[in-house]
């Protein structure tokens, strides 16, 4: 995907958000990833002509499902005035990219959502290196990079996101009590059984869980069976944002 076809659909999917510094910020990511990832492998070689559908695009159907989904939250993340009405004070919003690898999806999302502070969370120092050298160079002041277990992370977070680092079962344990609104989760595969998994092994309930195709907004067929899971925390209400 070339990065004209990657802002044509970005702009028709978030014209609320897409600034001429977002865009800007876009445009650069692909040369910055193809410099980086020639020093430090965090991206399948044969996979970087695909940067902008397979990570960047994949990233942000977390904002196409807050969008649709929490339509308020999303306008709060954007920094509308219609989003901030409904704030909590005027806080920014604090989200944990957990395990964020070359830094997806945190990165897109920093970029789309600047009134946003993100932790990009890995335990691999390499990898960790890229996310702070292009976070660095897009002049991302709302991103922090840190490597660290997750187990050793203090801190509490609005939401955790992460792609497919690991099973529910496995990720949930990691990320109990760092985040208060809930885990925003991108998926594939027999996700279904993960989840009966997730609510029998913590006692958790079904109603707790929303899964949302990403197929429903992006027709690639790279995005067959992706989908992005949310979970939501007890105290989660959408009336209190």
């Amino acid at each position: 995907m070339k990065f004209e076809e990657f802002i044509k659909i970005a702009g028709e999917s978030f014209p609320e958000a897409l600034t001429s510094a977002a865009e800007e910020r876009f445009r650069a990511m692909g040369p910055l990833y193809e410099e980086w990832n020639a020093k430090i492998n965090v991206i399948s070689r044969k996979d970087m002509d695909m940067l902008y559908l397979h990570h960047v695009l994949h990233s942000l159907a977390i904002a196409e499902f807050l969008k649709r989904r929490f339509p308020a939250i999303y306008l709060r993340m954007c920094g509308s005035p219609e989003g901030e009405a409904a704030a909590e004070s005027g806080r920014r919003m604090k989200i944990l990219d957990l395990g964020t690898g070359g830094g997806f999806p945190g990165i897109p999302l920093a970029v789309l959502f600047p009134n946003c502070d993100f932790t990009l969370c890995d335990s691999i120092g390499k990898k960790i290196k890229v996310v702070s050298g292009i976070s660095e160079a897009l002049a991302l002041e709302n991103v922090r990079p840190v490597n660290a277990r997750a187990e050793t992370l203090e801190g509490t977070f609005d939401f955790v996101v992460s792609r497919a680092v690991t099973s529910l079962d496995n990720f949930l344990p990691w990320v109990k009590g760092k985040y208060g609104k809930g885990i925003l989760y991108l998926k594939g595969g027999d996700v279904m059984e993960e989840i009966s998994d997730a609510c029998r092994k913590f006692r958790m309930q079904p109603s707790s869980f929303t899964v949302y195709g990403i197929r429903d907004w992006l027709q690639d067929p790279y995005f067959d069976g992706k989908v992005v899971i949310f979970i939501k925390d007890r105290s989660f209400s959408e009336n209190n944002l």
